[in-house]
């Protein structure tokens, strides 16, 4: 037990005469570990993406509510009024009269 793991320690088991099995063997698990490391950077990747168009996406939300709320705002009949009274226009004082129509046969 002890020279074996001195052997492996010394790394005789590379240059043995069974040393192509451990050297494929050895070359595999490297592939095989830096796919891994490629597959995790690349979902970091995405989670920091998806994060960052989260952000963007609460941020247009934001915005989006706050135009609708100026627009609200705009519309209302005071701020119209006030608006076009500064072009010299003033709500009629007279109220509307509505007109009926009648067929004549």
């Amino acid at each position: 037990m002890k020279e074996g793991v001195y052997n492996i320690l010394k790394g005789r088991f590379l240059f043995s005469d069974d040393a192509v099995k451990n050297w494929r063997m050895i070359i595999f698990l490297s592939v095989l570990a830096i796919v891994m490391i490629g597959s995790s950077h690349r979902a970091d990747k995405k989670v920091h993406l998806i994060s960052q168009l989260n952000a963007e996406v609460k941020e247009l939300h934001s915005e989006f509510v706050d135009t609708r709320l100026e627009a609200r705002r705009l519309k209302m009949e005071t701020v119209v009024t006030r608006q076009v009274a500064e072009q010299g226009l003033a709500p009629s004082l007279t109220p509307p009269k509505k007109i009926k129509v009648t067929k004549t046969p």
